[in-house]
């Protein structure tokens, strides 16, 4: 259940976003090409393709990082490039995909908490941040104890992408891009990572979560958008894109999904064997 206003957060109308470089022999490369779809408040909206599917080309324009060659996107109701730099961040906000790079490690991780509250407009007593801090911490499953006062190296990237989950709340956006959030987490911590972004949703926040993982995309998405050479192919309620897909390339993202059942003979209430190559179809 989602929770928080109802209503459309987010829409992209048709953007095409044409990358052109060269001075002598100019060369266009398409991004992304008439791309639409919707997010509503509090939803989390997946962008599903493989690597050069566009997903992140759309990311970025709805980032700003980008100004679209045509189209636009509508961010509560205005275009998105209309707003000031400073007030628009403080409604979008990114976790990024490489929780790594995204610390400056001649400091302590606590920066980029300090630095999320002073961002915003509320002025707060020494104690009321360092409780603000406290809690999202704990909101995100750290112990402000194991993580404050360290150096980035000093931590793993499972917490440190839980700092960065932290610094949102501390935000309080009204919609998070997530690229590939857990593309650099080891697969012990992915989980936990996806049941925290769940958590954001829940406390109001909506999502773009971009993914080329089928699976992560069925367990956290209310709405699947799928894209191909940058174009649109299929969108519409998760449940029904990823499990009953209409279009042959979603189709496929689902075919080249490993399943146990092709690896392990599990018919039987025996210990697992494996099924003979011959066998296989």
């Amino acid at each position: 259940m989602n929770s928080g206003a109802s209503g459309t957060l987010l829409e992209v109308r048709e953007l095409t976003k044409v990358y052109t470089s060269g001075y002598l022999k100019t060369t266009h490369v398409v991004g992304c090409q008439d791309v639409s779809f919707l997010l509503d408040r509090g939803e989390i909206v997946t962008l599903l393709g493989e690597s050069g599917s566009g997903k992140t080309t759309v990311a970025n324009v709805v980032l700003r990082l980008f100004k679209p060659t045509s189209g636009e996107v509508i961010l509560d109701g205005k275009d998105n490039f209309s707003y000031p730099p400073r007030e628009y961040y403080a409604r979008v906000q990114q976790i990024f995909q490489d929780p790594y790079g995204s610390f400056n490690y001649f400091y302590r991780v606590d920066r980029v908490l300090h630095k999320a509250i002073a961002f915003r407009k509320q002025r707060f007593s020494t104690g009321d941040r360092k409780q603000r801090i406290l809690e999202a911490l704990d909101i995100v499953g750290l112990n402000a104890s194991e993580v404050l006062g360290r150096y980035p190296h000093q931590l793993s990237g499972g917490q440190l992408q839980r700092i960065l989950m932290a610094r949102v709340l501390l935000l309080e956006p009204q919609l998070v891009i997530a690229d590939e959030p857990t593309s650099m987490i080891d697969a012990s911590s992915r989980a936990g990572i996806l049941n925290h972004l769940l958590g954001l949703r829940e406390r109001g926040i909506a999502m773009l979560f971009i993914t080329h993982d089928v699976g992560q995309a069925a367990y956290v998405a209310d709405r699947a958008v799928v894209m191909d050479t940058g174009r649109v192919i299929e969108q519409g309620p998760a449940d029904k894109v990823l499990f009953a897909p209409e279009h042959t390339y979603t189709q496929k993202l689902l075919a080249d999904v490993p399943k146990l059942h092709e690896k392990w003979d599990l018919s039987t209430d025996h210990e697992p064997t494996a099924v003979p190559a011959d066998s296989q179809g």
